[in-house]
């Protein structure tokens, strides 16, 4: 069992926040502070240890989630942290999501100036769906602009959750020079000389006591929560409180998701990362403090299967990310939950059923490989050898199958047409792509029916463009491409039922259904995509027919009646209909659904359905005006406008994607280079007429049901 006991000096780490809040940054004063890289690499320059890809070399952004190992000694124990750094822009959500999944815990990393933006909001709330425990860190103390106290307010109005600072900066902006840690009650200084890597202890400044004091009561009345004996305490004599008991509590705070204890520092100027390091060791939790890990049976997804956390339990691990690797070839992320994972032995694939061999394994420095004999319960490792494991996909021993919880990735929401400049490309083209597809769960790769081009979906403008760039360096084809494409979606917005007989005589043995449906938009608050109600008496229809009714219908919605986009959702009730005891079969009323969907949407006002963005612009208040004029013109709603800190107004609107291709350059334009802009996905929404006719023009679609 020793090494069940070393599990809790582990701790599987992820670095989440907004583009540009310095996650790549803070990532290599870690690397540099406990001992694994001897020269801080810096993003702005390229030479970042974590930001391998060449592309974000060059862009200064994390686009792929980098994993790396690495240990920090507290309090006379080392700990191992498996430390994931993930990228922060919108359009590579998807690294973010699957990184979550498989997570012990998390720092949340906020901009001391910028506080919590578009993207800080989306990462927290795919952190709260994971159930991830987390501690927050503000950083860039040193910048113009820069608020502790405004950003923890935000935490709590914007975010909903409860921070609970447990250092107090000294100084912000340019006389940024330390912390005051409210459990210590000393004060922390850096020395520049060492680059940040010897710091000292000191008395905290007399002009700071009273604030001090008062940020000590709050952090200490947010303690006292989670025990009655520190309750009376607090209420008695706070001073009785020992630091071992507020470390104690600020853990179990911050494992329960009750508290996220709320740092800060200036990762650039080397100021506050020990200090962050040793609260992740304090407070984040280890593989065993979820000591149980649930799953679903392989043939039942109903039924519950449980394994506890530990190296004597069959093997449980969990794939969550395909690479390519120009050296190994293919390589599987994945997280161990149970047993341990041996080089060179099979596992049994749940999602294929079919055994797969795992030749060799790794544990991931970035982009290099340290190999491995075997990956232990509650590790994080790479493995290579295998021929069909995919993102989500539960790896485990053949004879004590489980099936784990998944991940859900969103739709792409913006396609283009791509082709090969040269016809010898095209298998090359093909490769690439497929390998890609495999890679990211985000990207899709589809043929166009009616033209037969090759069209290459995604998250965004800059998403596609990684796509294509890779394609070129990575797999040595050179590609034209078309105008981006929106990808809309068809709904109905009126109840229609109908009677669909279908009746196929040729001689013999023939085709016959014959179904009495109503079709309608979904009820509120149903998320599925079809809402299928079976409501036929008698046995009119055989039960085991009803199937083939709902197959027929979630295969029609696949191709909308106006322009044949996917049809989000439907509710349909099988009302009644009849059989023949002779020419009933189940393909038959498949058929029948698929004629029933088409006459019935055509009959029930379809619409043209379009994705929304939020978008957020930060610009001088001498621009605004072209800012919010220009918006207008991109058929923008302008929600509401603010002040920010720094004096810069932050113009929050929801506007069409269709309307926001090369809105960077735009903006550029009017402000000079001098603003701004962040984008999420908000929604789909109805079309205007006009706006349907003119998109439906363009890609042959029926005008004529609008």
């Amino acid at each position: 069992m020793a090494k069940d006991d070393m599990l809790k000096f582990t701790r599987n780490l992820g670095i989440m926040a907004h583009i540009d809040a310095g996650k790549t940054t803070t990532s290599e004063r870690i690397l540099f502070y406990t001992g694994l890289s001897h020269k801080i690499g810096e993003v702005h320059d390229g030479g970042a240890t974590m930001d391998w890809m060449e592309q974000e070399k060059e862009r200064g952004i994390t686009i792929t989630s980098a994993a790396t190992t690495t240990s920090w000694n507290y309090k006379g124990d080392k700990y191992k942290i498996n430390l994931i750094d993930t990228p922060g822009h919108v359009d590579f959500t998807v690294e973010v999501e699957r990184s979550l999944r498989i997570l012990d815990g998390a720092v949340a990393t906020f901009c001391a100036v910028g506080g919590v933006e578009p993207q800080s909001e989306t990462v927290w709330r795919q952190a709260d769906k994971y159930e991830v425990p987390r501690i927050g860190y503000v950083n860039k103390m040193d910048r113009s602009g820069a608020n502790f106290f405004e950003v923890v307010r935000q935490l709590k109005d914007v975010l909903g959750a409860n921070p609970c600072p447990i250092q107090v900066p000294i100084g912000s902006e340019e006389t940024f020079k330390g912390i005051v840690d409210l459990v210590k009650m000393k004060a922390i200084y850096w020395h520049d000389e060492t680059m940040g890597a010897e710091y000292s202890e000191e008395e905290i400044p007399a002009e700071m006591m009273d604030e001090v004091m008062e940020w000590r009561e709050k952090m200490l009345e947010s303690v006292a929560e989670f025990d009655e004996s520190l309750m009376e305490k607090f209420f008695e004599d706070p001073e009785t409180i020992t630091q071992e008991e507020v470390l104690e509590a600020l853990r179990k705070g911050a494992i329960s998701m009750t508290i996220v204890p709320m740092l800060c520092g200036s990762s650039f100027k080397n100021k506050g990362v020990q200090q962050l390091l040793d609260a992740v060791c304090a407070f984040l939790g280890s593989p065993l403090d979820n000591p149980i890990v649930v799953g679903t049976d392989i043939d039942n997804p109903e039924i519950e299967v449980v394994r506890k956390v530990s190296s004597d339990e069959p093997l449980c691990a969990l794939a969550f990310k395909i690479a390519t690797d120009p050296y190994v070839g293919r390589l599987c992320f994945f997280r161990v939950y149970s047993g341990q994972l041996d080089a060179g032995s099979y596992v049994y694939n749940t999602r294929s059923r079919k055994k797969e061999r795992i030749s060799r394994l790794f544990q991931m420095h970035s982009n290099k490989q340290n190999p491995k004999d075997f990956i232990g319960c509650g590790d994080i490792g790479a493995g290579v050898g295998f021929k069909d494991i995919r993102t989500g996909d539960t790896l485990c021993a053949e004879e004590a199958p489980i099936v784990l919880e998944s991940m859900e990735f969103p739709d792409p929401v913006i396609g283009i047409a791509i082709e090969p400049k040269t016809q010898k490309d095209l298998d090359k083209l093909s490769t690439g792509l497929s390998k890609l597809a495999e890679e990211d769960p985000t990207f899709r790769v589809s043929t166009n029916e009616e033209t037969g081009q090759t069209v290459i979906s995604g998250m965004g403008e800059l998403h596609l463009e990684i796509i294509v760039d890779r394609l070129r360096r990575e797999f040595k084809v050179e590609c034209n491409q078309g105008r981006p494409q929106v990808s809309y979606k068809e709904a109905i917005t009126k109840a229609v039922e109908l009677r669909e007989v279908y009746k196929k005589q040729s001689g013999g043995r023939g085709k016959f259904a014959d179904i009495i449906v109503r079709v309608e938009p979904v009820d509120e608050g149903f998320e599925g995509q079809l809402q299928f109600i079976d409501e036929v008496k008698g046995g009119n229809i055989p039960k085991e027919f009803i199937p083939s009714v709902q197959k027929g219908f979630l295969t029609a919605m696949k191709n909308g009646v106006l322009a044949g986009y996917n049809v989000d959702q439907l509710k349909v009730t099988l009302i009644d209909g009849s059989y023949h005891n002779v020419d009933s079969d189940q393909l038959s009323f498949e058929i029948c659904a698929i004629q029933a969907f088409k006459k019935a949407c055509e009959q029930a006002s379809p619409v043209l359905l379009e994705p929304i963005m939020k978008v957020e612009v930060v610009t001088p208040e001498e621009n605004m005006g072209d800012v919010i004029s220009d918006l207008n013109k991109r058929r923008g709603q302008v929600e509401g406008m603010e002040t920010s800190r720094s004096g810069a107004r932050i113009v929050k609107a929801k506007t069409p994607l269709a309307e926001m291709f090369g809105y960077v350059t735009t903006l550029r334009t009017i402000t000079s280079g001098r603003a701004t802009s962040a984008m999420t996905f908000s929604h789909y929404d109805a079309v205007s007429a006009n706006t349907a006719k003119e998109v439906l023009k363009e890609v042959n679609g029926r005008v004529d049901l609008l």
